[in-house]
């Protein structure tokens, strides 16, 4: 069994405003903790993999297919492998919530 403190790990900016962790990995998924700030925006991608999300705190406005969705702290969504989205914080707090790759994704670089 691996253990993973958040408070252990260093913060990566994928982009400007938004910082991602990767915590506990495995073979066949990962969990990453994002925050993303008030006005950040990450620009549309898309990856293989498999995304499974939770906020915990703050909302997003996801675009996906030309229809923006909202996601707030409750709220939890998926988005397919290969589905190309964007995101954006257009409240005043900060977004703070989980992502599950599936499988890992390591490179947190929303712009490839």
């Amino acid at each position: 069994m691996e253990i993973r403190s958040a408070a252990d790990i260093e913060s990566t900016e994928a982009v400007e405003g938004a910082h991602l962790q990767r915590l506990a990995g495995g073979e066949k998924a990962n969990v990453q903790r994002f925050v993303i700030d008030p006005g950040a925006v990450v620009p549309e991608h898309s990856h293989p993999h498999e995304q499974v999300g939770y906020v915990i705190e703050g909302e997003l406005t996801f675009t996906v297919d030309g229809e923006e969705r909202i996601v707030g702290a409750g709220d939890s969504y998926v988005l397919a492998g290969d589905e190309p989205h964007r995101a954006e914080n257009h409240g005043t707090d900060q977004a703070i919530g989980l992502d599950v790759f599936s499988p890992p994704r390591d490179d947190p670089d929303w712009e490839g």
